[in-house]
């Protein structure tokens, strides 16, 4: 081989290794992921310029940061002490951050600088202060923002790190504070923002301690015994047990992705947060960058929060509950997603086939009763019973025949317009005094279900059905005690 195809054949090697080399470097930066933002470089980011905050009330979210730079942001919020309704009938008194229970959502990005101002309403009676677990700082704020009836205070932060966090008010007693209503959610978005969706919701659950039981009437004082005991009167979704049902449900429609902003304000119970009907199909675990996949319930602590993202696949109403479920069907932890659209029968396609099963043959099956407690007979105007009724209802009933009597198609029977109820009102009050099981026929649908009797006592029987009877096309019968006494 002469020198000059040596020198040609080496010029030809380097030449592929330098083509090598860089094909490897393009590929490894291809595949290399973007440096994730630190504290420490966050600490750094530059602000430009300035904006007050957007701020919403439950369900409610502010838009979208996108890819805004980092701004100088000014939050001002008021601290209301106000009377409000956890059921109907039952006042409380609420402590609140905007006037809401939950406090009003706050909206920002990474490396915002805060400028917050609290105010004390001049009407309140007490001292009262924020703790943001978005801040880096003595108390999250608490130590800079006690603020007296009738003075505002002013402090500022930096957001460090993104992720969904929550703020309380942390004045002693911090837990009655908390109880008594004070406390909301503060997102910080990452740098150039969260991927877009088609809806987003704020959400948060809380636990509530009053001297009556669940539903008992009137203004309804704090029980710091029960709290300590961590004994739960009502836990609830944004306030009360009305807070995200009916007029107040959430709204979507069939094919749109849902974002829900969870928190937990507590004091004192974990949240198991799920939709029935629908699967999460992603979920920040504990509002951070964890990513979970696939989830259908999640765990929220108290003093935590959550992002959960689905896609709605096919229309109806789904239940949102804490599903540690006697808080959602008794103590007011029940929610509403109503979905609009097409049905979707590849995804969803209802009953096919319907028959008896009956494993102990013709026997008759009884169901269990217990003993009704006595009580004094009251003498109420129909609006009385009405609304009393309603109670009753939305506490006993609204779990299988829904919030406007429409009941579950398939398994328990409508009670709105229902032919079987207007025919015969010694028989539905019968029904609900002993159950009902077997095959009936309501509004031309046979239904084949079990309906367990009911330990109502005999006034609280007339103003349920009287409230039924008063409700949804029904024809307006009214159900005394007496009569209710008469068929037992």
């Amino acid at each position: 081989m002469n020198t000059k195809t040596q020198s040609l054949k080496n010029k030809l090697g380097v030449m592929l290794l330098a083509l090598g080399l860089l094909t490897l470097g393009s590929c490894q930066n291809k595949d290399a992921k973007p440096t994730k933002m630190t504290a420490d470089m966050a600490e750094k980011i530059v602000v430009k310029g300035e904006a007050q905050a957007e701020l919403t009330p439950p369900p409610f979210v502010p838009k979208p940061v996108g890819k805004r730079e980092a701004t100088k942001l000014f939050v001002n919020l008021e601290i209301l002490e106000q009377e409000g309704e956890m059921v109907d009938g039952v006042k409380y008194m609420y402590w609140t951050f905007g006037g809401t229970v939950p406090g009003s959502f706050i909206r920002t990005r990474v490396g915002d600088e805060i400028e917050f101002t609290l105010k004390n309403h001049p009407d309140n009676k007490l001292p009262h202060n924020i703790d943001m677990h978005a801040v880096t700082g003595p108390g999250g704020g608490a130590a800079s923002s006690l603020v007296a009836p009738g003075h505002e205070v002013t402090f500022s932060f930096k957001t460090l790190q993104p992720g969904i966090y929550v703020y309380h008010c942390a004045t002693a007693p911090v837990g009655m504070h908390i109880a008594n209503g004070m406390y909301g959610l503060i997102l910080v978005e990452p740098e150039g923002g969260l991927p877009p969706v088609d809806k987003e919701y704020y959400i948060m659950q809380g636990d509530f301690y009053t001297k009556g039981n669940y539903g008992e009437k009137g203004m309804q004082p704090f029980d710091m015994n029960k709290a300590l005991k961590e004994d739960a009167d009502y836990v609830v979704f944004n306030g009360h047990v009305n807070g995200l049902v009916n007029e107040n449900a959430i709204t979507a429609k069939v094919g749109e992705t849902i974002r829900l902003f969870v928190g937990n304000g507590g004091p004192n119970l974990v949240s198991s947060f799920h939709v029935i009907g629908e699967i999460f199909d992603r979920v920040h675990v504990e509002g951070g960058d964890l990513v979970n996949e696939n989830v259908q319930t999640t765990l929220i602590p108290a003093g935590g929060a959550a992002m959960v993202e689905f896609k709605v696949n096919t229309p109806g109403t789904f239940v949102i509950v804490d599903h540690s479920i006697f808080r959602a069907f008794n103590k007011g932890a029940l929610g509403m997603l109503k979905v609009e659209g097409d049905e979707n029968e590849k995804v969803f396609a209802g009953k096919i086939k319907e028959g008896i099963y009956l494993p102990e043959g013709g026997t008759i099956q009884n169901m269990p009763k217990t003993e009704t407690k006595k009580v004094v007979i009251e003498d109420k105007t129909l609006a009385q019973q009405i609304a009393d009724g309603k109670s009753v209802f939305t506490r006993t009933c609204f779990a299988c025949h829904q919030s406007e009597g429409q009941g579950i198609e398939g398994i328990f029977p409508p009670l709105a317009k229902s032919d079987y109820l207007n025919a015969d009102v010694n028989r539905a009050i019968k029904t609900v005094i002993n159950g009902l099981q077997g095959e009936i026929t309501v509004n031309n649908v046979k239904y084949n279900s079990i309906m367990t009797s009911q330990n109502l006592n005999d006034q609280e029987i007339a103003d349920v059905l009287t409230y039924v009877y008063n409700s949804w096309g029904n024809n307006k019968t009214v159900v005394s005690p007496q009569m209710v006494q008469k068929n037992r």
